[in-house]
């Protein structure tokens, strides 16, 4: 075997820091975890820590993510991780008809017939009983050791709230979850039936699951599972008055037309798995961990069948970076089990930790409070925007024309 280049030893001692790390959390807990322990598990020196993460709980977050992204999943019944559907006889799709990649109701798994796209497979009430079981299921038992591999996590939660400089980037992400769970939502609507905006039914469904988890860390045994999947179920019923308000006209900066060439990285989308269709029509906005709720400015406003990708970028990438990917990750998991392919978000996440998708948009710089977005079309930008309304900007250019 070869020498190792600069960048893979530095990988391969990352990679043997991570799994010391997660040793000593599952052993000794979060709080009583000491860098000199990891650095002696990882046979490395204290320095070769700190030259990989920036402290302790940077590595745990890492930790928790890297947990996070690597579990095992279970696909929507009748699909694979991918969203595929086996594939019909005879070059049709589920319906007996040609697939058409512009119908609504054709996804990765092909046409969904009309009856059951109704409901994209699974009700609103019955996709939230699914996610809800993916959820709890994870949860420690109260036999569960106390500084045990299911209660790794425990301590997430009062980390965040130790640091104003943590709950805001947390907060953000968290509005993101409900972007994502609410859209997936909106798209089990039966065909025909009015527009409704989810995004309430979406924060009260992660606020019980998010309490649910804390309530097991805090008091185990006290948690009845069943219970909180049936309340879940409920939530889906229940009627807000969740209504779309656009932001603020006079505030919105306008976008400016450019012609410009677009050439992004290939980078994955963080929800489905696949790569993000960056080059495609539609808009790519650029959020720092402040601004993420943003995001459904684009979604709402783009026109249909846009593609929007939501590019998130952080001023502090060794410490947050790996907060968004376990946050995301967990919602991942269990939306993809619960949520049918045609009903998974119409919004691509993916993370730009080096800023290097960022500067090809024109963001050379970029801090946890940036909102900038571009609209792509035909390959070119045709239009950007900075400041906050950008992603709304940027999703109506042209419109008027």
């Amino acid at each position: 075997m070869g020498r190792l280049t600069r960048a893979e030893m530095r990988e391969f001692n990352r990679a043997k820091v991570l799994a010391a790390a997660r040793d000593e959390f599952t052993e000794r807990g979060f709080r009583d975890a000491k860098i000199d322990g990891i650095a002696e598990r990882a046979g490395l020196t204290r320095g070769a820590v700190y030259s990989n993460f920036p402290g302790k709980r940077a590595l745990y977050f890492a930790v928790l993510a890297d947990l996070a992204e690597r579990a095992p999943e279970e696909p929507y019944p009748g699909h694979d991780l991918a969203g595929r559907a086996p594939e019909p006889p005879h070059g049709h799709d589920v319906a007996g008809s040609t697939p058409e990649a512009s119908d609504p109701g054709y996804g990765p798994g092909g046409r969904i017939p009309e009856a059951s796209r109704a409901e994209g497979g699974r009700s609103a009430r019955e996709a939230l009983g699914a996610f809800a079981r993916v959820w709890v299921a994870r949860l420690p038992l109260a036999t569960d050791a106390q500084n045990g591999p299911a209660r790794l996590g425990m301590d997430l939660m009062p980390e965040v709230l130790a640091d104003e400089q943590t709950r805001l980037p947390f907060a953000q992400l968290m509005k993101l979850d409900a972007i994502l769970l609410g859209l997936a939502l909106e798209r089990l609507s039966p065909s025909g039936a009015p527009a409704a905006r989810r995004m309430h039914v979406a924060e009260a469904v992660l606020t019980t699951l998010h309490g649910a988890s804390q309530m097991a860390a805090a008091a185990p045994g006290f948690i009845e599972p069943f219970n909180v999947v049936s309340v879940c179920e409920q939530l889906a019923g229940l009627e807000f008055d969740d209504v779309w308000a656009p932001p603020h006209l006079p505030w919105v900066p306008k976008a400016r037309p450019v012609d410009e060439a677009w050439s992004p990285p290939q980078m994955m989308d963080a929800v489905s798995g696949e790569p993000a269709p960056l080059a495609a029509d539609g808009v790519v906005a650029i959020l720092g961990l402040h601004r993420l709720e943003a995001a459904e400015e684009a979604v709402r406003a783009a026109p249909p069948g846009a593609e929007v990708t939501a590019v998130l970028v952080t001023g502090d990438p060794d410490e947050f970076a790996p907060l968004a990917r376990l946050v995301i990750a967990d919602l991942r998991t269990c939306l993809r089990a619960a949520f049918p392919p045609s009903a998974w978000p119409r919004l691509r996440v993916v993370y730009d930790e080096s800023g290097e998708l960022a500067a090809r948009a024109g963001v050379p710089a970029v801090s946890d409070g940036t909102e900038a977005a571009i609209r792509v079309e035909g390959s070119r930008v045709v239009a950007r925007a900075d400041g906050h309304g950008a992603c709304h900007a940027a999703a109506t250019a042209g419109r008027a024309k």
